[in-house]
């Protein structure tokens, strides 16, 4: 299978959410269905039907978690250097709107726009890619054309 490249931030943050589904989610759960089977006919109790259906949730959420964590390359940005690749910290400006932007190339289950966080399979982190400071890239976003313009490149 192919390996999911991951910064040491989202691999915590994925390994935190598990610790908390299997120590804290499972265990409420699994008490919350214990509780509405003691209210007797199964069939026509809501609690016990809403509690089976979050259980499986909750199950089927730590098995991804898992399943993603197994195949997780861990990759630490500052030991990195020189053009922008993975785990690239990038200042762009617009160059028609002359906004600046600052993102963090990161893979896509810790990718988060409004924090920062550009999952590199985006249109956007395919264009940087490569490039260098000083550099100008077009890019087709689902908004557009936009050229941006490199100003800065940090691994941190």
């Amino acid at each position: 299978m192919e390996k999911i490249l991951m910064t040491r931030a989202g691999a915590t943050a994925l390994e935190v959410e598990l610790k908390k589904l299997k120590s804290e989610e499972r265990p409420a759960i699994i008490r919350a269905i214990a509780e509405a089977r003691e209210h007797g006919d199964l069939s026509e109790n809501a609690e016990y039907h809403s509690a089976r259906e979050k259980q499986s949730f909750i199950e089927g959420r730590i098995k991804e978690l898992e399943g993603i964590l197994s195949l997780a390359d861990v990759i630490d940005p500052k030991t990195l250097s020189g053009t922008i690749k993975f785990g690239a910290t990038v200042t762009v400006v617009d160059e028609d709107t002359d906004e600046e932007k600052t993102w963090q190339i990161v893979g896509e289950y810790e990718a988060n726009i409004e924090a920062g966080l550009l999952n590199i399979k985006s249109p956007i982190a395919r264009a940087l890619i490569g490039k260098d400071e000083g550099d100008s890239v077009e890019v087709r976003t689902p908004g557009g054309e936009r050229s941006y313009e490199i100003l800065k490149i940090v691994y941190k």
